[in-house]
């Protein structure tokens, strides 16, 4: 039964993929585009130096923790679809933290208390989803999707007020202080120690999910919340506390990007992260360590993509249509290992029957 799930899983997972870069392809067509050699330089680019490989790790670092933080509620058969605006928050107390403490304590202090003021940030932010679906039983979907543009109201209306720059001009912070910057795990790259803490972040999950009571508690909730509650098992409680491990991961996306990339927080700045985390989760079927390689994988193609457009002529917003296609099939997969699942279930009733 297992060999069969992991069958249907790789091999759905790659025709989405494949089907997803075939269709790009014939956009490219279109364009008078040789796809063939488009995606020659897709695949030589990222390798082509240090600085450029590495840089797919950098893309791939707050892609881990959306999609954990999708994938996590997913286990208690809830939906947060609300990791964009959980990024947001943490990327606003981050800046904050960073510019407030940075000229008061020691920098690698300044980045230990900013990173648990984002967890507590994001988590808070998640766990209110949780409050409202666990006590007004309200649509976990629609209130995650709608937190998203209230905490980018935030975000927008700070960083024209509070935190604007110092010549008021632009709407983003003042650069952060190297001493507040994430450390550099490469020399010479922007590959920074969030990665380190995007994979241990990732190892975590599933050792809470699969080795602790609590991640038992969790994915019995998802089975079959009504059967939980009958033995002895609080879903409400499960709910908020889901919504809040949740919401911190994906805050912690706001942390690395703030102190490891940017350096300053901007307004707008990585606005798809919360929906490719939701692809990346898909991708790796909820397994938090699948996400690792699903947000690898993504992150060359966001880094490959960039320098193909360039190197090519391909406008960037085939680029960004590129990725879509990707994010389409592979939610598109996912649908088609839940009939495959539910057709082999079926046969095994009806062969039971039979006999």
């Amino acid at each position: 039964m297992m060999q069969a799930k992991l069958r249907d899983l790789l091999i759905t997972n790659i025709l989405a993929i494949v089907l997803g870069l075939v269709a790009s392809g014939l956009m490219l067509l279109f364009l008078g585009k040789n796809p063939v050699n488009a995606y020659s330089v897709l695949i030589t680019s990222v390798v082509r130096d240090g600085y450029t490989f590495a840089d797919i790790f950098v893309k791939a670092t707050p892609l881990m923790f959306t999609a954990l933080a999708f994938a996590f509620t997913y286990k208690a058969n809830l939906y947060n679809i609300g990791a964009q605006g959980q990024f947001y928050i943490g990327a606003v107390i981050a800046a904050a933290g960073s510019l407030l403490l940075q000229n008061i304590l020691p920098g690698w202090l300044v980045l230990i208390i900013t990173l648990l003021l984002t967890i507590v940030g994001g988590g808070l932010w998640g766990a209110f989803i949780g409050f409202v679906k666990a006590r007004y039983n309200s649509n976990e979907f629609l209130v995650s999707m709608m937190s998203t543009y209230v905490a980018l109201a935030i975000m927008n209306y700070l960083l024209r007020t509070f935190l604007i720059e110092g010549k008021a001009e632009y709407p983003q912070t003042d650069a952060l202080a190297a001493s507040v910057w994430l450390p550099r795990i490469i020399p010479g790259t922007r590959l920074h120690i969030g990665f380190v803490l995007a994979v241990l972040a990732c190892v975590g999950v599933w050792v809470l999910l699969y080795k602790t009571p609590l991640g038992y508690r969790i994915r019995a909730v998802g089975y079959n919340a009504g059967a939980a509650e009958m033995s002895g098992i609080n879903a409400k409680k499960l709910y908020m506390l889901a919504f809040f491990i949740s919401g911190a991961l994906a805050g912690v996306a706001g942390f690395t990007e703030v102190n490891g990339v940017q350096h300053m927080l901007v307004q707008g700045f990585n606005p798809d992260l919360g929906a490719a985390g939701i692809g990346i989760a898909i991708l790796a079927n909820g397994n938090p360590i699948g996400i690792i390689f699903a947000a690898i994988l993504f992150g060359a193609l966001k880094v490959g993509g960039t320098i193909m457009g360039q190197m090519s002529g391909i406008p960037s917003s085939i680029i960004e249509l590129m990725q879509g296609f990707v994010m389409v099939f592979v939610i598109l997969s996912y649908f088609v290992r839940t009939w495959l699942e539910n057709n082999r279930e079926k046969r095994k009733l009806q062969k039971a029957v039979a006999k």
